[in-house]
């Protein structure tokens, strides 16, 4: 035990350092100053002179991932031809962001091997800021302007030199490299048709202008994930603003599966401390995985659902793809551009492939005495023709008497059609024992709702008019009401959603 206090001691002091220093309010530099006169000047010249420009630009290979082996450098033709330049195909430009280390972080091999597999003829450019970016934090993101003003300039001078479309190019920018991008698309002469925003960077910009920041206005579209809102505003490691057209929240955005105590305890016991960046890390860096996953496992793409809080959506009550509430998250997202940014959400899992299903389920509670409780451990089983998940474990927040109670529920099981649901409430004392009087509750029916295929599924108890649900005794069992068949409207509904005109690329949501 006193092992694992002192691993604590250390791990809470790392967070600490982390915080004083994201704390620290960006004092404008004589550069960033000198920066912000050019954006609001109407000369252009600027655009045209390479000589100031310190980020590096590498063309990396399907073959060495890894390995930055050939820059191209702005005002140089020739290197676009000796790097093998694809003028005929889409560009991606991956922007990493703050590091403690001064080197590549592990993600950059892998989101680059995970573009290329899914679109081997693409160009994969990864933009080498390691020198401002292993600064002191705030020097660093004081550094997300000229960085950004170095890739618009690359961007504008490669577009000039081959007429290239800037329908093809998309931004990939994690952390401090999604303001990066932000800014860099804010000053390409036309728009960039997409910009990916991987958990951008909290402290400092929360509260930051457009113009500082990824914002809708800097592409066509910009779609954000974001995986660590934990804290205050601008001192969680991720921002929490939505700063996008579609701006999700996975697991409400805040904190990650697989990033608990649990398995960081392990990781430091297994690594030790040398990876301690990497452990405070987890949940932010969880928005470059996701996208991965949606690039590698493209039979399995996650859903999010429109909602206005993290709270409501863990009712189930938002699982709704009518008017575009619904879509894809990561690269095959659905190009919807509203007047206001979407906030969606969704569940994952703590590994990949990170897809699960989503399901309200929504249940009425009759007693014949009154009968109260608060964070009631449950246990539910789904039964369907594809598959099962059984004892899925849920905490009921209330279970009072003649409540209707609706809550979100998910697995990472396709158990396809549904057909049974067993509900089980566990005893939680040893004072729950059955012969003691316990308390029961009848159900008559419960509804269920799956997010991924929009059916609605009404089932009655298997036997007599109600099923009993007793603490701490036999689970309550319920199969399909044959006469309440979810509807073929509710299915055409979904398949229209899906694929017709509410999902065009180009869709504007009045």
């Amino acid at each position: 035990m006193g092992r694992e206090n002192t691993v604590l001691l250390i791990i809470w002091m790392y967070f600490l350092s982390l915080s004083s220093s994201f704390s620290t309010t960006i004092a404008p530099t004589v550069e960033t100053s000198a920066f912000i006169g050019n954006i609001t000047t109407n000369s252009t010249d600027w655009m045209m002179d390479f000589s100031d420009i310190e980020s590096k630009f590498a063309l990396r290979t399907i073959e060495e991932p890894e390995e930055d082996l050939c820059y191209i450098a702005p005002g140089q033709q020739d290197t676009i031809k000796e790097c093998n330049f694809n003028p005929d195909t889409k560009t991606f430009i991956v922007i990493h962001g703050w590091t403690v280390t001064g080197m590549y972080e592990s993600w950059v091999s892998k989101l680059v091997t995970a573009l290329y597999e899914r679109e081997p003829t693409a160009n994969v450019i990864v933009v080498d800021w390691l020198d401002r970016a292993q600064q002191h934090y705030p020097t660093s993101a004081a550094y997300t302007k000229p960085v950004g003003r170095d890739v618009a300039k690359f961007v504008n001078w490669l577009q000039a030199e081959l007429e290239y479309p800037w329908e093809k190019l998309h931004f990939l920018g994690y952390s401090l490299g999604a303001h990066v991008a932000g800014i860099a698309g804010l000053l390409t002469k036309n728009k960039v048709s997409r910009i990916t925003g991987m958990d951008p960077a909290g402290p400092s910009f929360e509260y930051a202008d457009a113009q500082s920041t990824l914002s809708p206005d800097d592409a066509q579209f910009v779609d954000v994930l974001h995986t660590n809102t934990r804290g205050s505003p601008d001192r969680s490691i991720g921002i929490q603003r939505p700063v996008g057209h579609v701006d999700i929240y996975p697991n409400g955005g805040t904190f990650q599966p697989g990033c608990d105590l649990q398995n960081t305890m392990m990781m430091v016991a297994t690594s030790g401390l040398r990876n301690m960046d990497q452990i405070v890390k987890c949940s932010h860096e969880r928005s470059i995985h996701l996208f991965i996953d949606s690039l590698v496992n493209m039979k399995q793409q996650s859903m999010a659902y429109r909602c206005s809080s993290k709270e409501t959506f863990n009712k189930g009550v938002c699982l709704s793809c009518r008017k575009n509430r619904c879509n894809k998250v990561g690269y095959e997202v659905n190009k919807v551009r509203s007047r206001r940014s979407s906030k969606m959400y969704t569940k994952t899992r703590e590994m990949m492939p990170y897809k699960v299903f989503h399901y309200q389920v929504k249940v009425h509670f009759f007693s014949n005495s009154k009968i109260s409780y608060t964070d009631q451990p449950m246990k539910i089983s789904l039964y369907g023709y594809s598959g099962e998940k059984e004892n899925i474990p849920y905490i009921m927040p209330a279970l009072k008497t003649n409540t209707t109670i609706s809550f979100l529920l998910t697995t990472d099981v396709d158990i396809g059609e549904l057909l049974m649901v067993k509900l089980l409430w566990e005893k939680d004392t040893i004072l729950s024992w059955p012969w003691w009087n316990p308390d029961t509750f009848h159900i008559r029916k419960l509804r269920v709702k799956s997010g991924e295929t929009q059916s609605r599924v009404i089932f009655i108890a298997k036997e007599g008019e109600f099923a009993y649900l007793t603490r701490g005794g036999e689970a309550s069992m319920f199969v399909k009401d044959k006469e309440a068949q979810s509807s073929h409207k509710n299915k055409r509904l979904h398949k229209l959603k899906m694929h017709g005109s509410s999902f065009k690329n180009t869709a504007i949501d009045a």
